[in-house]
């Protein structure tokens, strides 16, 4: 049983209740607006921005969905460079952002033992003590995947305090359809559970709409994360890539749900979470923008309240392709920060720009949210 906040008291939704509006069994506009008024009473309209920045498309993973997998040969790879790094963050500075997600595949450059080399831990944490002494006032989130406690702790230590890790899948048996052997749901586990202990404020999430996914598969991912209690989810219609096995497969492609049948269920599903976790921080994700053109705008309206512009160096967007035809791979930073905002102002809310922590209580929606 899953505790909602409500105006009057608190009231459980079961799991046939979850089922049922996931599957559109009553009005989504009131789903939305209950979500809506949850995240206004905790967040107000606050969006916060963090600033993306793709270190590289290397990754020693050959996940069955992804563009940048190990076996994707026709991909032209890059890693961006400690100055090239510390560059997107000062111009994102500049822009307002005081959050930097440093994300990347998982790079044995930035490797860390037993799966890359200390030397390249030792660069990461480099490059995140650089970042947390030039800008002091910003948060440093990291996003590189499934990595040693040991650097996890280092990482920490070094002034990263938030980590992204979407644990993709709770259910063991859909977990090994999206991936190779050599990948376990059980590492990954113990990597989201490594970071909680360690003190980050951790990300977990999801795929929708996955070749063999069902709706039952999506009950086991919110048990899971009941039992995380992660302080950020991130989730996002999946889209193919025509250079994976995913994109390339017949029957995997008819597997999947159509372009409206995953954003819809993408749209529920941020409103049911945010009704279930209503203190979580929730992307509205680039995937949505790239299924539907409205779609950040229309994530937000479903309970979101985070956006995340790329910093990125304009010349390697194209190669950070996780799926086909991604958004935003060729506007410069400033021109994407202004577009979003105002897309956001048209869906009703602001954009603030301090470093946006999770709120723990109800009362902190009604704190300063940052300035303009």
């Amino acid at each position: 049983m899953a505790t909602v906040i409500s105006d009057s008291k608190s009231r459980p939704m079961d799991d046939n209740t979850i089922i049922a509006l996931l599957s559109g069994k009553g009005p989504d506009e009131a789903l939305f607006e209950e979500a809506d008024r949850i995240r206004r009473e905790i967040y107000g309209d606050a969006v916060y921005l963090r600033g993306l920045i793709e270190i590289s498309n290397y990754c020693r993973n050959n996940c069955y969905y992804c563009g940048i997998r190990k076996g994707n040969t026709k991909l032209d790879r890059y890693r961006l460079d400690k100055d090239t790094i510390l560059a997107c963050c000062r111009d994102g500075y500049h822009l307002g952002f005081r959050t930097f997600v440093l994300q990347g595949g998982e790079d044995p450059y930035y490797g860390d033992e037993p799966y890359g080399g200390a030397d390249g831990d030792a660069l990461l944490c480099d490059i995140v003590s650089e970042i947390h002494t030039r800008y002091p006032d910003c948060a440093v989130t990291l996003s590189v995947g499934e990595r040693s406690r040991e650097s996890y702790q280092r990482l920490f230590n070094a002034g990263a305090r938030r980590y992204l890790l979407r644990h993709e899948a709770a259910s063991p048996d859909l977990y090994r359809t999206l991936h190779p052997a050599e990948m376990s749901l059980e590492n990954r586990m113990r990597c989201l559970y490594d970071l909680k202990e360690i003190g980050y404020q951790v990300g977990a999430g999801l795929m929708v709409g996955a070749p063999g996914q069902t709706l039952e598969h999506l009950l086991d991912d919110i048990h899971f994360m009941q039992k995380l209690q992660p302080d950020m989810i991130g989730i996002g219609p999946y889209l193919r890539h025509s250079d994976t096995p995913f994109g390339k497969s017949t029957a995997q492609c008819a597997q999947g749900l159509r372009k409206e049948q995953k954003l819809e269920l993408t749209l529920r599903l941020l409103a049911v979470l945010r009704i279930l976790f209503p203190f979580a921080l929730l992307p509205s994700t680039t995937a949505l923008g790239t299924i539907d053109p409205n779609g950040r705008e229309l994530g937000l309206k479903a309970g979101a309240n985070v956006v995340m512009p790329n910093l990125s160096p304009a010349d390697v967007r194209e190669q950070y392709e996780l799926y086909d035809n991604k958004i935003c791979t060729g506007e410069e930073s400033a021109q994407c920060r202004n577009c979003l905002e105002l897309r956001v102002i048209s869906a009703g809310y602001r954009i603030v720009t301090d470093i946006g922590d999770v709120k723990r209580t109800a009362s902190e929606g009604n704190a300063n949210h940052g300035t303009e």
